[in-house]
């Protein structure tokens, strides 16, 4: 017997017992005791202490060393200009490590500025942070859970928890159930008491987890710091070395200490520092053009490493945008093609009718809808409920649209019936997992396996499957009736199946990552079938297919870690610990990891992975302050796109690195020759003049070889795995660019000192000769690094393959160094103070002409290189064969 009774109580109905709320005298003795409802301060850095982080870093230390040694050399000049440099590079880093630190919003955002409350018998508003244990707090749709509560009336109630679990789904929640601050109310209306507040709540906890999280040091920061130890050693040994050649020549030893300390200080670097930053910095431009925000700049070049890619699903690998993709009905079957929640689509097949009619069923048993908003369709509520109104306007036809059902009665999704329900005039309509709906359905449902048949068809394609069923209710339009009395004798309408379509690019950016050596792996709170499915259908699950859930994963940190360590693994229902030890585990098996997340609950794994990727549009605050990485668009593809802008920046370092390096041959060449002459032949270049080289005229070029594009073959290759400065490097800057130049540079020196009548052992020539034939070898390393910087373009390539005008920058910073080289060489207090004048016409040749030589000197040994790499690669490919046929 179907009974009437009185519609359940919301959000506005009487105050039902046990939660009238606190007294105002109460509610400020428990604020006194239990504390501000505020998220603890997570320990932020303070502005002064990162600049003085990017004033004393190994490099700047090494600089400030060399500044005070200068000093003490009786050198002022040169002490101040290699502080400048410091401070200079100290406060573009700072300031830009600040802009991108700033994009992201605070974390205290997460949770509602006012809330509702039942005090002293009527409901008022409040500040979030003057929320009490025991407050009663009054929740409508769309409203942010303010603290951890305890349902004690819900009524159609579902709450997004994604930021906590990284399920993608709304979940339904009944009286007794806890929700969680930070997350929020999807649709209904709920009411429930405060349990905890502030740094006790769980979003608290994950904040808390996620600050004690220090994130490794960058690839990029261990290759410099390495570069800068040996850079360190090489200046020290060599200054001691000429210390000592000093002395054995006669000088003495407070003059050959001096002298020794301008030699090491002439090794230093200074111009790599603010290279790399800039570098850096163009690199992070860039992908900010491709929508991916760089929030630490050393992330740019650490995407450059990535070998191992933790991918969440929802949002990153598809397009968060629930959409009904087929409809069956025992009359027929209809697959729908459309976009997002629009209500175009292209519908084929049988049984429209009857799908229309089982749609609107549908509609009227959800709460969500799709809504027109400045030109674009989106969800408004659940998004499978969008989908459902979306459907309803397709199968309704061009330019209609289905009437808003009157619900007089709801009864709302929980847990346990997998389904809900709505009462329309004397209709009951329902709609729920099918397990649910179809056993209480007639011979339509029940007794016929077709349904079941076709939910499991619908399921092995990783669609979502919704069974739909109706019943006439005895009585009067808008009773209400017991839940038990009313969900039983339905009779099935039919089947809907809904799909979150994956990216369209994705499958090429998978693609594109395995072909650049990186291995990827979805790590995600969804379902495991859920998951698994779309990584079938975007060809991310491997062969043979594995697929983890987080309850099952083994205990034994070696067997983990060997089941992660392969390509196209999914873990399903991870809990962030869990989360945070996958990217320890990977990182402990040599992984240079980039983990995506958008919850808070990726917090932590963002901040341990060596790139934390979180998501610009669908992201929380947490995330994102944890990322090094925003990507705008939340789009996968944006990821392989940042790992090739990284492989370039990568490759750019080397290029400058390999240029700065080569001028520092030629600079160290002089002294070689005058401690090797006994002190007989006169020095070619000054301290001073080392100074102008690396940080006036090479610091142009080197910055535009820092802003060189990808190459073509940037996502063909494995991540680099070698060192910035490795044996190909030195050799072709110590065994031939150097060389070459420093050949070049004693010839133009040693031809003005001829030309003016000068021999080997005879005295020094008269000051205006010197004076001259130093202009020349200063010419001449400004001029051969001229045309290095064209060979430092590419490794393999000479210039005039890759085009002389690809890189205008580049063709702009060779002009502006010609202009120095005029100002040092004919400005006259700029050319006294370096202690050189123009050279002679016959030095200028030879000046000239090491533009030819240095590019010669670099295509025969590219020439060479690539000889030897074919015949490398043919004896690879016989051995091959050999064992194929073996």
């Amino acid at each position: 017997m179907v009974t009437p009774e009185a519609p359940a109580g919301g959000a506005g109905a009487d105050v039902p017992p046990g939660i009238a709320g606190l007294n105002s005298a109460e509610a400020a003795r428990r604020l006194t005791q239990f504390g501000a409802n505020t998220l603890p301060e997570v320990g932020t850095v303070p502005g002064w202490r990162k600049l003085l982080a990017e004033l004393t870093h190994f490099f700047a230390i090494l600089l400030w060393c060399a500044a005070v040694l200068a000093f003490v050399a009786g050198m002022p000049q040169l002490g101040i200009a290699i502080i400048v440099v410091i401070l200079v590079n100290g406060v573009f880093a700072y300031v830009q490590q600040e802009r991108a630190q700033h994009a992201a919003a605070k974390l205290h955002e997460l949770l509602p500025a006012m809330v509702s409350v039942r005090r002293d018998s009527r409901v008022i508003k409040v500040h979030t942070t003057g929320l009490v244990p025991d407050d009663a707090v009054v929740l409508a749709a769309g409203d942010r859970v303010p603290a951890d509560l305890r349902l004690v009336l819900a009524a159609s109630c579902s709450v997004d928890e994604s930021m906590l679990t990284g399920e993608s789904e709304a979940l339904a929640k009944i009286p007794g159930d806890t929700v969680y601050g930070g997350t929020f109310l999807v649709n209904g209306q709920a009411e429930g008491i405060v349990v905890t507040t502030g740094g006790k709540t769980r979003l608290a906890e994950i904040a808390a987890l996620t600050s004690k999280v220090k994130a490794p040091p960058s690839p990029l920061a261990l290759e410099l710091q390495r570069i800068v130890r040996i850079t360190a050693a090489m200046a020290l040994v060599i200054g001691a070395l000429f210390f000592v050649l000093s002395l054995l020549v006669g000088i003495s030893w407070r003059d050959a200490f001096l002298f020794a300390i301008g030699v090491a200080v002439a090794l230093v670097p200074e111009g790599l520092l603010p290279t790399v930053t800039l570098s850096l910095a163009v690199g992070a431009q860039r992908m900010a053009q491709r929508n991916a925000l760089v929030r630490n700049l050393q992330a740019v070049e650490t995407l450059g490493s990535t070998t191992f890619i933790c991918t969440d699903k929802t949002g990153t690998l598809t397009q968060n945008r629930m959409n009904a993709v087929e409809v069956w009905t025992p009359s027929g079957q209809l697959r729908i093609i459309g976009e997002g929640y629009g209500p175009e689509a292209e519908i084929t097949g049988d049984g429209a009718g009857r799908a229309q009619h089982l749609s609107v069923a549908a509609l009227a048993a959800s709460v969500g809808r799709a809504v027109l908003h400045e030109g674009r369709w989106r969800a408004e509520g659940d998004p499978m409920e969008a989908a459902i109104d979306a459907l309803a306007a397709r199968l309704a036809g061009p330019g209609q649209h289905p009437e808003e059902p009157t619900v007089s009665h709801r009864y709302a999704f929980d847990p346990q019936r997998l389904r809900e329900s709505a009462i329309v005039g004397t209709t009951l309509f329902v709609k729920g997992a099918p397990e649910s709906v179809i056993p209480l359905c007639g011979d339509n449902g029940g007794g016929d396996d077709g349904a079941r048949g076709m939910v499991d068809q619908m399921a092995s394609r990783g669609l979502r499957v919704l069974a739909v069923a109706e019943r006439t209710l005895p009585g009067l339009p808008g009773a209400a009736f017991k839940l038990e009395d009313v969900e039983s004798g339905l009779t099935l309408l039919g089947l809907i199946g809904l799909h979150d379509p994956p990216r369209a690019e994705v499958r090429l950016a998978l693609e594109a990552a395995r072909g650049a050596g990186i291995k990827v792996a979805m790590v995600t709170g969804d379902h495991a079938f859920t998951a698994a499915a779309i990584a079938r259908e975007t060809g991310l699950l491997g062969s043979p297919e594995l697929v983890l859930q987080g309850h099952e994963l083994p205990a034994d940190d070696a067997v983990l870690a060997a089941l992660l360590d392969r390509d196209g693994v999914v873990v399903s229902r991870v809990s962030p610990e869990q989360k945070l030890r996958v990217a320890r585990l990977l990182q402990g098996r040599g992984h240079v990891v980039a983990m995506t997340g958008d919850g808070v609950n990726d917090g932590p794994a963002l901040q341990q992975a060596d790139i934390g990727v979180a998501m610009g549009l669908s992201g929380t605050d947490v995330a994102r302050e944890a990322a090094d990485l925003v990507l705008l668009d939340d789009d996968f593809a944006t990821i392989i796109a940042a790992v090739e802008q990284g492989r370039a920046t990568y490759a750019n370092i080397r290029r400058f690195l390999t240029y700065h390096l080569t001028d520092n041959v030629a600079e160290l060449t002089p002294f070689v020759f005058w401690a090797m002459s006994g002190g007989r032949f006169p020095l070619a270049l000054s301290v001073l003049q080392i100074l102008a080289l690396d940080i006036g005229t090479d610091l142009l070029p080197a910055l535009a070889l820092g802003s060189e594009a990808p190459s073509k073959g940037a996502l063909k290759r494995p991540p680099e795995r070698r060192h910035l400065m490795d044996r190909a490097l030195m050799f072709r800057v110590f065994g031939l660019l150097g060389p070459m130049e420093a050949l070049m540079e004693m010839t133009a020196y040693t031809a003005v000192l001829l030309g003016a009548g000068w021999t080997p052992g005879a005295e020094l020539p008269v000051a205006d000769v010197l004076m001259a034939a130093s202009g020349a070898a200063f010419t001449t390393v400004v001029l051969a690094q001229l045309a290095n910087a064209f060979a430092c373009r590419s490794a393999t390539s000479p210039p005039w393959k890759l085009g002389w005008f690809s890189n205008r920058l580049l063709l702009w910073a060779v002009l502006a160094e010609l202009g120095l080289l005029a100002v040092f060489l004919f400005v006259g207090p700029v050319a006294g103070l370096l202690g050189h004048a123009p050279p002679s016409p016959g030095g200028l040749a030879v000046a000239v002409a090491a533009i030819p030589a240095v590019l010669l000197a670099d295509w025969l040994y590219k020439v060479i290189r690539h000889r030897n790499s074919g015949r490398a690669a043919e004896a690879v490919s016989g051995s091959a064969e050999k064992v194929q046929r073996l």
